[in-house]
């Protein structure tokens, strides 16, 4: 019996440390190369976007003077059904329905993942994503949109950036290429882009439409997404992206890297 509680004991730590281990994967010199590229475009992008709107946040110039003419003629298109699935939208992707779902979705890919260093990666960033958001709002201290144009209760907190698209765009770009990334499937990975970057227009348009935010408070959070998605590809790309001849270090990985 002792034996058998000690085995059982053994196997439930097997499988604990096995879950942690770091998957790696050999892939060609190129692709790796390209990755890297990748990963510094997308936080160059970032950089470079996210510091025009912010300069023309504070100086009410620039890019900025669309925020007046947009959020004048998204009120003229009010009406039902839109503002009810507008709502809908605001919910899913709120404080509230958007950690619930990455918190389950996370949960659950760790659990049934033979590996937890994905969801742990997605999980970091949407932390990253959090953190930024509140430093920088409470930083820039921009003001609203007026409160009595607001369709789903009133807000008074800083509006930029928009936590809310910053959220969905992390959320929904990490996820696609931590699942894409993985698979020989240019189309797939194209698709699931492309389904990410609906889900970002969704939630951005969803903001503007009920009245909290302004155009370049969702511009500003798309410019800080990219830049924590070219960290993730470039976090991800040196801990798990191995070229022959190079050392594959996880027990786990060198096991499967065999069987391949």
């Amino acid at each position: 019996m002792a034996q058998d509680q000690q085995g059982n004991s053994s196997g439930w730590w097997r499988v604990f440390h096995d879950k942690f281990v770091v998957e790696e994967r050999y892939m060609e010199p190129e692709a790796r190369r390209n990755l890297y590229r990748i990963a510094v475009g997308l936080m160059i992008t970032g950089a470079v976007l996210f510091t025009i709107i912010l300069v023309s946040v504070l100086s009410r110039s620039g890019v900025s003077v669309v925020d007046e003419p947009v959020r004048s003629w998204l009120v003229t298109l009010r009406g039902e059904p839109a503002t009810t699935i507008m709502i809908i939208l605001a919910v899913v992707f709120g404080p509230i329905g958007l950690p619930i779902i990455i918190l389950v979705f996370t949960v659950a890919w760790g659990l049934l993942a033979k590996h937890a260093w994905r969801p742990m990666v997605l999980g970091g960033a949407m932390l990253t994503g959090v953190i930024l958001a509140q430093i920088i709002g409470r930083t820039v201290g921009r003001q609203r949109p007026p409160m009595n144009l607001m369709l789903f209760g009133a807000d008074s907190t800083f509006s930029f950036p928009s936590g809310h698209v910053l959220g969905a765009c992390d959320f929904l770009l990490v996820t696609a290429f931590l699942v894409f990334s993985r698979r020989q499937n240019t189309k797939a990975a194209v698709a699931g882009f492309a389904v990410a970057g609906v889900g970002i227009v969704f939630a951005a348009l969803s903001r503007l439409y009920l009245g909290y935010h302004w155009t370049t408070d969702a511009l500003a959070s798309l410019s800080i997404s990219f830049l924590i998605l070219g960290a993730v590809i470039m976090l991800d790309t040196w801990r798990t992206a191995r070229i022959p001849g190079e050392q594959i270090t996880g027990e786990l990985s060198k096991q499967e890297s065999s069987a391949e």
